[in-house]
């Protein structure tokens, strides 16, 4: 009977470069300087090149008139209503005006802060989520130009940052020369806040603040929409590219960040549990060095010449001069031949 053919061991060294990159691909510990300065280099070079792609208003508006005419065909264009209806309620539209230009920043800042304090262990992959949804939204910036409906022509939109006075919009007003006018697909408040909402909805423990996170995104598609800064399709982009950036943590890490430990080990117990390692690894290699050498390697005390049980000269119990022969019995001398040992009676 044939026996089943079986695939041959992994080498150790394989084995070992498997468990070093398996080990380097696990989250570690956060440093606090390092992320500060990850984080606010990555938004320095975000915005650089996202307002350095052409403005290519001609495409832009032609994309944006394309949406615009897909969403009436499928009887979804309620951005138009939405944004008059809203803008009939002044201080619903200011507050919403307020809500575009700064929740987006405070709460992805806010997560990311509460990640980095109390789920140490998952920050990492969740961090990485955060930055490969921002990347692969460059690529859309660059591709596909889209003017936002506030800008479109003959679309009577409300551009509400105009109207109303308000401080803070990059897209509006007076700071319109310093952002990219064009680049509204996809749509990163959505993708941010559907980042935000979901970390905190698998991550949280307590109900409402679950429940908040569901509610997030929610208000900030309301939000863009009422302020006709994004067609309800710039959201789907947005969340397109929020699921290619779970792909990549998940590539990366083997698992989705709130499936990774809360915590990771301290630094203290991995240095020196690497230095057992590497302490081990060295007595190995020595011993290996030793054995190639043809010379004995260092045996436990008692097994080598001059030790006690072995055979070189001076050793007790061996057969060298200048020593007695002693038996395991208390180091008595031996009996002299042909006469019996002599036991002791009970109390003597």
């Amino acid at each position: 009977m044939d026996e089943p053919v079986r695939s041959p061991a992994p080498r150790p060294g394989a084995v070992a470069r498997l468990r070093h990159w398996r080990s380097r691909r696990s989250p570690g510990r956060p440093r606090l300087w390092f992320e500060i300065l990850l984080i606010g280099v990555s938004y320095w070079l975000y915005s650089l090149v996202r307002n350095a792609v052409p403005e290519q208003k001609a495409a832009a508006l032609r994309n944006a008139d394309w949406i615009w005419s897909v969403e009436k065909s499928l009887g979804a264009a309620f951005e138009h209503s939405v944004n008059h209806a809203v803008n009939s309620v002044t201080w619903l539209i200011v507050s919403m005006n307020y809500y575009y230009a700064t929740l987006h920043f405070i709460v992805t800042i806010g997560v990311l802060v509460w990640l980095f304090r109390y789920h140490p262990g998952r920050y990492a992959a969740a961090r990485l989520v955060l930055f490969a949804t921002t990347g692969v939204a460059l690529l859309g910036y660059y591709l596909y130009p889209l003017a936002p409906p506030r800008l479109m022509n003959g679309g009577h939109f409300v551009d509400t940052v105009l109207v109303h006075q308000t401080w803070g919009s990059m897209a509006s007003g007076n700071f319109k020369n310093m952002s990219n006018q064009y680049a509204a697909m996809p749509s990163m408040h959505i993708g941010w806040s559907l980042w935000c909402g979901l970390i905190i909805f698998a991550v949280a423990s307590a109900p409402w603040a679950r429940i908040l996170g569901l509610l997030y995104p929610a208000a900030t598609l309301v939000v863009i929409v009422s302020t006709a800064n994004h067609f309800w399709m710039d959201a789907v982009g947005g969340m397109a590219c929020l699921a290619f950036g779970f792909a990549v943590s998940f590539a990366w890490y083997g698992r989705l960040p709130h499936r990774l430990p809360k915590r990771v080990a301290a630094a203290r117990t991995r240095t020196r549990l690497h230095g057992l390692r590497t302490g081990a690894g060295a007595r190995a290699a020595r011993l290996r060095a030793a054995a190639r050498r043809g010379s004995p390697a260092r045996p436990a005390d008692g097994a080598h010449d001059g030790g006690p049980g072995g055979t070189g000269p001076g050793n007790a119990g061996g057969t060298g001069p200048g020593r007695t022969a002693v038996t395991p019995t208390a180091g008595r001398p031996e009996p002299a031949a042909g006469r019996p040992e002599e036991v002791p009676a009970r109390g003597q």
